[in-house]
């Protein structure tokens, strides 16, 4: 009787224990999986950055314009968002959050490959395509009434690729928290991230990437293009400043998700952005 018990003892230890190395194994080798809570905030941010977009953006410019030139504004920056939305899933995702080398991402994700519906980078890429697509109607203001429809366009798809994406990739990209396990980890995550990020950048939510970088596209826009035609001598005044006001509050709203959702996460930081662009915003307005 006691040798079977021994037997059946010695039987269930070994059970017990593949059962908690296979656990262990599958622990480590099973990819992040980010929480439903997290997920859902990072959507919803990413809706509330297309908005910003279309319409806010749209009529925020497009009240400033002349009346003659609204429909004309209008469709520069919805064009530009869908044009953009197509070539950072083409290239654009890849050239940024890969790791090619320390100017450039590589070919690796092109057509979002890889990038399965249930994967963290799935999530990330929706709120990354959309800060790419408002940065470029960003510098449509510089432009308004003074560039064709087709020049703005070429313009936008050559800055995309040969401006925004590097400059993303050299501010922005690491391969992530999940990378590090050790210190020799996170040498090499050092070594592998884009060139400013190694020299010690901080960009939580697009100073560099974007408002720096559209300013000075829009500035040297403008100057290469000159004054428009009548200015100084024709009436030019905004034809709907009603429309200009509504632009303006919903790219106020869309701020909580540009900046907040920047965290990647529903926690005390991004609650705490939310706090300061609220705050940023009204003490700006009240001291206008």
């Amino acid at each position: 009787m006691s040798s079977r018990v021994l037997i059946v003892s010695g039987l269930l230890f070994v059970f017990l224990s593949f059962t908690e190395v296979n656990a262990q194994d599958t622990v480590k080798t099973a990819a992040p999986v980010a929480h439903p809570t997290d997920t859902m905030w990072m959507v919803f941010s990413s809706l509330l950055v297309i908005m910003m977009s279309l319409p806010g953006l749209a009529l925020f410019y497009g009240g400033m314009v002349r009346s003659k030139n609204m429909i004309s504004v209008l469709m520069q920056v919805f064009s530009l968002f869908c044009l953009i939305t197509v070539l950072w899933v083409i290239y654009g995702y890849s050239f940024a959050f890969t790791g090619g080398s320390a100017f450039i991402g590589s070919w690796d994700k092109l057509f979002l490959s890889g990038v399965t519906p249930a994967s963290m980078a799935a999530t990330f890429t929706k709120g990354a395509c959309a800060f790419a697509a408002i940065t470029v109607g960003l510098i449509v203001g510089a432009f308004a009434e003074r560039a064709k429809f087709s020049a703005v366009i070429l313009f936008s798809v050559l800055w995309f690729t040969v401006s925004y994406l590097p400059v993303a990739h050299m501010v922005w990209y690491w391969d992530g928290p999940d990378a590090i396990t050790d210190a020799a980890s996170a040498a090499t995550v050092s070594e592998n991230a884009g060139f400013l990020w190694r020299m010690g950048a901080l960009d939580f939510a697009g100073g560099t990437v974007i408002h720096i970088n559209a300013a000075i596209a829009g500035l040297v826009g403008a100057y290469m293009i000159g004054k428009r035609v009548g200015y100084g001598v024709d009436q030019m005044a905004p034809h709907s400043l009603p429309l200009n006001m509504i632009g303006a509050a919903l790219l106020w709203v869309g701020w909580f998700g540009f900046n907040a959702g920047s965290a990647l996460a529903l926690d005390s930081v991004a609650l705490q952005a939310i706090l300061n662009t609220l705050i940023a915003a009204a003490t700006a307005v009240s001291h206008g």
